[in-house]
């Protein structure tokens, strides 16, 4: 399951992360996937003070993002980084690490995140191109959107053309890790937030009695 969530990042978070972008340092994008060999992007250097800067901004916004909160359920959130294709680059199909470093302990990657920061119109190519089954959905969406999607999916970012693609991206550990149970609960609190006040009181206790059962028995809290 994908969610599209529009405007994640305000006007002066947008101008303030394409202002960074413009001093920071970037490194070849194959240093933190060495092996890769469809990889072919660059990615914020993390020595840069931008990226420290930049990367709280953007993990403030999605954590103020209450569909985001509701879709992913995060326990654990990668720190966001800045990425750039100019033209030439790509990134070509691959499935995200199952676990990355991060701190003490590795992250299970769950989810995968791009905050789109370019608008569509500068730049030519380079849609994130996502295959579910036999079909593809391609996203080259507004600047201030993001797009929240399985991290085990196969993907890529097709080639750019012309201009740059400004992205962020960041990986999610959930607390519920099954793909199929996080997107049950998902629906049963969208059913609750859109309906529970016209159910009877009795009938809204009951679902809230099933929804935080199953988080209890799908989620993980350690």
């Amino acid at each position: 399951m994908f969610l599209e969530l529009p405007d994640v990042l305000t006007a002066d978070e947008l101008a303030r992360l394409r202002t960074l972008a413009l001093t920071a340092r970037f490194a070849d994008g194959r240093a933190s996937s060495p092996h890769s060999t469809v990889k072919n992007n660059l990615q914020i250097d993390h020595a840069d003070a931008a990226y420290r800067e930049s990367s709280k901004l953007m993990a403030m916004a999605l954590q103020r993002s209450e569909p985001f909160r509701n879709f992913a359920y995060p326990r654990i959130m990668a720190p966001p980084m800045l990425a750039k294709y100019i033209p030439g680059m790509n990134y070509g199909v691959h499935s995200d690490a199952a676990f990355m470093a991060l701190g003490e302990r590795p992250l299970r990657s769950d989810l995968s995140c791009t905050l789109f920061i370019a608008p569509p119109e500068t730049y030519q190519g380079g849609e994130l191109s996502i295959t579910l089954g036999t079909a593809t959905m391609a996203f080259k969406a507004p600047a201030g959107a993001a797009v929240v999607y399985p991290s085990n999916t196969l993907h890529e970012v097709k080639p750019v053309t012309a201009g740059e693609r400004l992205v962020g991206l960041t990986f999610i550990e959930s607390m519920i890790p099954d793909p199929a149970c996080r997107d049950m609960l998902y629906h049963l609190d969208e059913i609750a937030a859109l309906e529970g006040f016209n159910m009877s009181w009795d009938n809204r206790t009951r679902l809230q009695y099933v929804r935080n059962n199953l988080r209890r028995i799908w989620g993980e809290s350690e």
